[in-house]
């Protein structure tokens, strides 16, 4: 019998998928749980078709994310602020303001969580800042950090 999983089944497949199996699995166990259902022929188009859209999605999503990888790489940000004479930061520079930079330079959000700092910025001066736009993908853009007049 061909069903189709509505969750994660293990040792079976995930979420989607269309699989053959024995009849009185079917009956007795999948079914009955909500874990499965009957796979006719309307459904099976329905789940091909929705695995076709999703298919498509990431593809936007990847193009999109290298898109936004290659112009973050382009990007130079200054961030202004308070400093004492010799370069110190009265305060510091965190992923969150390096979010709140790009998204006033080039209107992308990107999540303070995938701006990688070991630590805070503290000194004024020039720093690379790894981004990371995509899992798999990420970007380096240049941070100048100057001292507010």
């Amino acid at each position: 019998m061909d069903v189709i999983l509505l969750e994660d089944v293990t040792g079976l497949g995930s979420s989607g998928e269309i699989v053959s199996i024995a009849d009185g699995y079917a009956r007795n166990y999948l079914l009955p749980r909500g874990l499965a259902e009957t796979a006719t022929p309307g459904r099976v188009e329905e789940v091909r078709r929705r695995q076709q859209e999703a298919e498509a999605r990431r593809q936007r999503d990847a193009e999109h994310a290298d898109e936004l990888a290659e112009t973050l790489g382009k990007t130079v940000l200054t961030i202004s602020a308070q400093a004492g004479e010799d370069g110190r930061l009265f305060g510091s520079i965190t992923a969150a303001d390096v979010s709140d930079a790009i998204f006033e330079a080039r209107r992308a959000r990107i999540d303070k969580k995938k701006i990688k700092l070991a630590e805070p910025i503290k000194e004024t001066g020039d720093y690379m800042v790894e981004i990371e736009v995509n899992p798999g993908k990420s970007a380096t853009t240049k941070v100048i950090v100057s001292a507010a007049k």
